[in-house]
């Protein structure tokens, strides 16, 4: 990947004159089938342009309450596009289409938002790397179709769902019409997203993507990244699936462990069992060079990654079996 980097054809992308930035664009384009794409430097800048595309101040989307848009980008649905979110208590990060349609509000009820834009996360990050039934994502696509609304998927997992349910980026291209994916995440890339959709949409989005900040100029010597991850990268992701697989199945054995939630992905949540000091859990890993991510309410997480080799996976497995915290008294 370092070598396409340094040898990558560049241009000025503001211009849109970088080679290697239009030929990822115009790859990813054709991967799912859509009109057009735009490179961006982060997946919450792509989402937030997507959000902002399909909305005006004073709207409001539906989302699952686990969402990346409402959880972990800094405020940004209102900051940037004015809009509030209509949060619904789903599984896992998943919702219906049944829930979906009961919380639209109605469009010629001016006390309330109009309800204007439908956003899923795939995989779901607080909901453990969990993937969605596509099903239940076309009878969605449906519901929306019949309100007019439009829907957005924050893709930024979206490979190690394909790559776990067997599925193709076409499918996704028909039924959204926006869809963010990452190139940082599974794909092992040091920087950069995508955002597609019709002409038009992307031609909205460099605008919008030029107001955040989001311009760059030889961006090529990253865009190189992309292209090479996409071409190299997604065929060893079940690696990363079945390393999880085996951390879940060691934490499940764990008297420390109260909780893990399923794996599908390269995504483990779990909680630790009461009484179970976190910080002193966390300090033991610390110790061993592990680090992990807090997640709030108990919740831990774990991610396997192109850079987690066999090597460092027995090394981790060792580790967790190490481990000597033990329930606090409860006299």
């Amino acid at each position: 990947m370092l070598n396409a980097m340094m040898q990558a054809k560049v241009g000025d992308d503001v211009f849109k004159e970088d080679p290697t930035v239009n030929a990822l664009e115009e790859k990813m384009a054709a991967l799912f089938n859509m009109e057009a794409a735009l490179y961006f430097p982060s997946g919450t800048m792509a989402n937030q342009t997507g959000i902002k595309l399909h909305t005006n101040p004073g709207d409001q989307l539906i989302c699952d309450k686990y969402a990346h848009v409402y959880n972990y980008e800094g405020g940004g649905v209102s900051f940037n596009s004015g809009v509030s979110c209509k949060l619904i208590d789903g599984n896992r990060g998943m919702m219906t289409a049944e829930q979906v349609k009961s919380s639209i509000n109605p469009p010629d009820f001016y006390h309330s938002p109009l309800t204007k834009l439908v956003c899923i996360e795939n995989t779901t990050n607080k909901g453990g790397g969990a993937c969605w039934d596509f099903g239940e994502l076309e009878k969605i696509k449906t519901v929306c179709q019949e309100h007019e609304l439009s829907y957005h998927l924050d893709g930024a997992r979206l490979w190690n769902a394909l790559v776990a349910k067997n599925e193709s980026p076409e499918q996704y291209g028909k039924l959204f019409d926006t869809i963010s994916v990452c190139l940082s995440k599974g794909l092992g890339c040091p920087v950069g997203s995508v955002l597609l959709g019709s002409k038009k949409h992307i031609s909205q989005a460099i605008r919008i993507r030029k107001i955040f900040g989001g311009g760059m100029r030889q961006a090529g010597y990253l865009a190189a990244a992309g292209i090479y991850a996409l071409d190299n990268h997604l065929s060893r992701m079940h690696e990363d699936h079945q390393k999880a697989k085996e951390i879940e199945s060691l934490l499940l054995s764990l008297s420390f462990v109260k909780k893990v939630e399923p794996v599908e992905t390269n995504i483990l949540i779990f909680q630790l069992a009461d009484g179970v000091d976190e910080n002193l859990f966390l300090q033991q890993l610390e110790e061993n060079n592990v680090r992990i991510i807090g997640m709030g309410q108990g919740k831990l997480r774990i991610v396997t990654h192109l850079d987690y080799d066999n090597e460092l996976h027995d090394k981790f497995l060792n580790t967790l079996k190490g481990i000597t915290i033990k329930k606090a008294s409860s006299f």
